[in-house]
């Protein structure tokens, strides 16, 4: 017993000596490293190269140079040195307030051992990275990411043969998205094609410009691929999927850039995959279940189409799914209920269909649930009460229905975003409605839920940013306490569509400090204007019973964008000072009011921005504001039923994006002059010049630049509309909210008597009104060059001559009215060729000879052609004789003989007088269009469902 004690006595004895002897030599060895000095030409070029900078500490919170005090530089912080040779092998000055220029004369190209280079998050002053980087062959690793460089990434870079690790993430300027740094030229083929060493590549938001390079395929050791917002295109090669070490691929924000999911044939180690809007396309492959490492798959805003696979639902990994904004439909698969470790979950905008599934309350560590614009249908499931962690829940825009409590999600503590808004839901406000105090939302939408009053649980809200209550049945005065409802937290408040009749304090002054948007329109609203805070973005009145003035106030609203006050009692003149805020105004609509006075001299300075202008329907005077030829940006021109009185206004000829122009009934008068540039209204595409006293020829001259009115115009990429758009943005609270603002641009046309409205108007429609005026002459041939048009209407003018043949080239016409004129000759035959025509009047005319038969003529009633004693056949009762049964092909050729001369002298005596000729299209779409009434789409926006980025 004694024996075996002293054995472990002296075992326990041996092994602390051994210990001892260890730590001693260990720390012989550390202190030998430590107490080295470093090189002193090394040390002198650090210090040089400190001094090359200013230190900005207001710029960052600490800089490690700071510290570089002792005689041994590989004491000091940032520096790394070799433990035999004291060699400076690693600086890294990451964030450390460094301002200023790096050339290649720099002191930091002589340390030539170095193998790790991290300056990362400095201000380098937009300088170039200097080619003398190609010098530091050792390098490993070099970190240029976040420090402001500028231009052409050098082809020296190309020498760092050894790097392991490459990251040039670039600083961008967020408002016009200029990139600082390129690789264009040397592209980025040439600069990494003998990196083959890397294991992390890192270039987003470096302006590329090019195809991704094939020979990435090659670099078997990447397992980072960082290429988001570098402008590239092309098809992005599949077999990048397929490297056996990737972990991390991010090629999202190039939206140039297509490609597919291959199928996965073997297990990979990749944990991160973002595709974001792209255009990548095509079905989620089944056999994406492979990627079992996967935790974050982000694929928004692409192409993709297909059922949602079954497979994902193998992905237990997965922490982030966001497949937004694509054409995905089928239901959610039920397999999905296996992904326990959910904490967000995006299929917001596609077309999913089905009852939203009760085992979503199941995946409780869900902190986002987005399932908002698309099929989804039934009610609402209790059993999402139980995701106690949600801090965002979007259901909106479905079709989502019967009663639900607001009561359940008063539950969800950390719940600061809702939006139930645009479903057949009927939202019931239960007890907790008045009781709750403490809960607070950000962003709430509660659009079309039935609503008749203002929930009271908002009288507590102190942090709302967004409020969405429009299309409900809400009814009386708008409450007082909601005056103190997040006064200074609160962007966006909408009302739109109900049944207000006004506010509690005349004149109103809104009391929301930081209020970007605000709208009001389509009540009941009595009094004058509320007066906006200068933040305002957008301020809608719009239809309404609003009486009084515009206040001065309006004009110092430096951000203000669109302003719509149409179709209210509103009066006096029009404040001249909204001129000077025409810097940010877009939209401008004061349509149907009674406003008296000239128009503001809007657009003083080329900076403008505005895109839109509706007057129409008022008491105006005077002549069209020259000023507005300074409107650069400027789309639309409404000042329809006024008393204006000018000449045709040509000088609007040379803005480059006008597309609607609409003079209609007004004092306008005289001959229309011939265009004196050749690109006059080359992008016009609705003219409406109908009842004014403009005389002389029809303005044929102006088909030669009208090239908007030319060319059928392909749809293939969806359906767009004359709008103005422009996006808004709030950085309140905890994330940044997008809203798009679109103001489309809305017709009412009159066809027979009945008032056709059309809510947004296509951009491939084309319409051209010259009625009710006192042209004469007769129609060109040239008329038949706009092959674009949708609409036109001559009549009730003193049009004399024959019908051109040449319309019968107008493939996509749907009206023709040339009624009212003294039109001879027979209805051209080639007029059968319009297959879409619905409308068709040539009364009260002098035509002569035998209506067309068939096709469409064979729905036109009488109406069409009475007024022409001379015109026979169907549906005229008056016959024709067989002598009559088609007309005269000699006379026929000698009128279009006629007209060939004509038309060659007129371009003869164009090209003398220095005009180049060319051949243009008109636009316009009704029988008869004596008014035209241009307003806005009732709104209802995308960007109100709180779209967060």
């Amino acid at each position: 017993m004694g024996l075996s004690l002293c054995l472990i006595v002296f075992r326990n004895l041996v092994l602390k000596l051994l210990l001892i002897n260890i730590f001693i030599v260990n720390y012989v060895s550390f202190a030998s490293v430590q107490l080295s000095s470093c090189h002193d030409e090394e040390r002198l070029a650090l210090l040089q190269f400190k001094d090359s900078f200013v230190i900005k500490k207001s710029a960052c919170a600490y800089s490690k140079v700071l510290r570089w005090k002792s005689s041994n530089c590989c004491l000091w912080e940032g520096i790394d040195c070799d433990a035999e040779t004291g060699h400076v092998i690693g600086l890294d000055l990451s964030s450390s307030c460094l301002f200023g220029s790096i050339n290649s004369n720099s002191t930091l190209f002589s340390l030539g051992h170095l193998q790790l280079l991290n300056l990362a998050d400095n201000h380098f002053n937009f300088s170039q990275i200097p080619a003398a980087i190609g010098q530091l062959s050792g390098l490993t690793y070099l970190n240029l990411s976040k420090s402001f460089f500028y231009g052409q990434v050098p082809l020296e870079l190309s020498n760092l043969t050894k790097l392991s690790s490459l990251d040039l993430f670039c600083n961008y300027d967020r408002d016009t998205e200029e990139k600082f740094l390129q690789l264009r030229n040397p592209n980025f083929k040439t600069v990494v094609r003998n990196l083959t060493r890397l294991e992390v590549l890192i270039l987003s938001h470096v302006d590329i410009s090019s195809e991704v390079p094939d020979l990435l395929t090659n670099f078997t050791s990447l397992t980072t691929l960082l290429l988001k917002g570098c402008e590239l295109y092309g098809d992005f090669p599949d077999k990048i999927f397929h490297l056996p070490n990737l972990q991390w691929l991010d090629v999202g924000f190039n939206e140039n850039l297509t490609g597919r999911l291959p199928e996965f044939h073997q297990r990979s180690p990749l944990n991160t995959l973002k595709l974001t809007d792209t255009q990548f396309f095509g079905s989620l492959p089944y056999s994406i279940e492979k990627l079992d490492s996967l935790e974050i798959f982000k694929a928004r805003h692409c192409n993709f189409s297909g059922p949602i696979p079954t497979s994902l639902g193998k992905l237990t990994k997965l922490t982030i799914l966001d497949l937004g904004i694509n054409n995905f439909n089928g239901d959610i698969p039920s397999s999905l209920q296996n992904l326990t470790h959910l904490t967000s979950l995006l299929f917001d905008d596609n077309q999913i269909i089905g009852p939203i599934p009760p085992w979503l309350g199941n995946l409780t560590m869900l902190t986002a649930l987005d399932l908002h614009f698309n099929l989804l249908h039934g009610p609402v499931p209790q059993s999402l009460s139980l995701l106690l962690n949600l801090e965002k829940l979007l259901i909106n825009d479905n079709n989502l229905g019967g009663n639900l409590k607001l009561d359940m999600f008063f539950n969800i503590k950390n719940l600061t975003e809702l939006g139930l808004g645009h479903n057949n839901l009927s939202l019931i406000l239960g007890k907790a409605n008045k009781n709750v105090t403490s809960h607070q939302f950000n962003y709430l939408d509660l659009c079309s839920c039935k609503l008749r009053k203002f929930p009271h649980f908002l009288k507590n809200q102190s942090e709302l940013e967004w409020l969405d209550l429009g299309e409900n049945k809400i009814s009386g005065q708008i409450p007082n306490w909601m005056w103190n409802t997040s006064t200074y937290t609160l962007t966006l408040l909408s009302v739109c569509n109900n049944f207000l009749t006004g506010f509690d304090q005349i004149p109103a002054i809104l009391p929301w400090v930081n209020l970007g948007i605000f709208d009001i329109s389509s009540n009941m609203l009595r009094g004058p204007l509320p007066i906006p805070p200068p933040s305002i973005v957008e301020y809608d009145a719009s239809n309404s019973m609003l009486i009084g003035e515009i206040s001065p106030l309006f004009c110092n609203m430096s951000s203000l964008y669109s302003l719509d006050l149409s179709n209210n009692n509103l009066g006096g003149i029009i404040p001249q000072c909204l001129g000077n805020s025409s810097s940010s105004l877009s939209v401008l609509s004061l349509r149907n009011n009674s406003f008296h006075g000239i128009i503001p001299q809007l657009c003083s300075n080329n900076a403008s921005q505005l895109k839109m202008i509706d007057v129409s329907y008022n008491q105006l005077q005077g002549k069209l504001p020259r000023s507005l030829s300074n409107c650069l940006m400027l789309e639309a021109i409404v000042v329809s039923n006024n008393q204006l009185h000018d000449s045709f206004p040509s000088w609007l000829g040379s803005l480059p994006e006008l597309k609607l122009l609409i003079l209609h009934q007004n004092g306008f008068y005289g001959a229309i002059e011939k265009p004196k540039q050749d690109l006059d209204f080359s992008n016009l595409r609705v003219l409406d010049l109908s009842s004014n006293n403009f005389t002389g020829e029809l303005p044929s001259q102006y088909i030669f630049h009208w090239n908007a009115m030319k060319y059928i115009k392909s749809n293939g990429y969806g359906l767009t509309y004359l709008s103005a758009k422009t996006s808004y943005q709030s950085n309140l609270a905890k994330g940044q909210y997008y809203s798009p603002i679109e103001e489309r641009y809305t017709i009412t046309i009159m066809i027979k008597g009945v008032a056709t409205h059309y809510e947004a108007i296509q951009d491939i429609f084309t319409f051209i009104d010259l009625a009710d005026n006192r042209f004469d002459g007769e129609i060109s041939d040239l008329f038949g060059n706009l092959k674009a048009l949708h609409s036109l209407n001559l009549s009730n003018n003193r049009l004399t001559g024959c019908i051109p043949s040449s319309l019968g080239n107008l493939s996509e016409l749907e009206s023709l009215d040339l009624s009212q004129n003294n039109l001879s000759c027979y209805i051209p035959q080639e007029l059968k060729q319009l297959g879409f025509l619905s409308s068709f009047n040539v009364s009260h005319n002098n035509l002569t000879g035998p209506i067309p038969q068939g096709n469409q003529f064979s729905v036109f009633d009488n109406s069409s052609f009475d007024g022409n004693p001379e015109l026979c056949g169907d549906p005229l009762s008056k016959k024709c004789g067989n002598s009559q049964s088609s007309p005269p092909l000699e006379e026929d050729h000698k009128d279009s003989e006629s007209i060939l001369k004509k038309y060659w002298i007129f371009i003869l005596a164009g090209y003398i007088s220095g005009l180049v000729v060319g051949v243009v299209l008109a636009d316009t779409s009704m029988k008869r269009t004596p008014e035209w009434l241009v307003e806005r789409v009732s709104k209802r926006r995308k960007g109100r469902k709180g779209q967060r980025t």
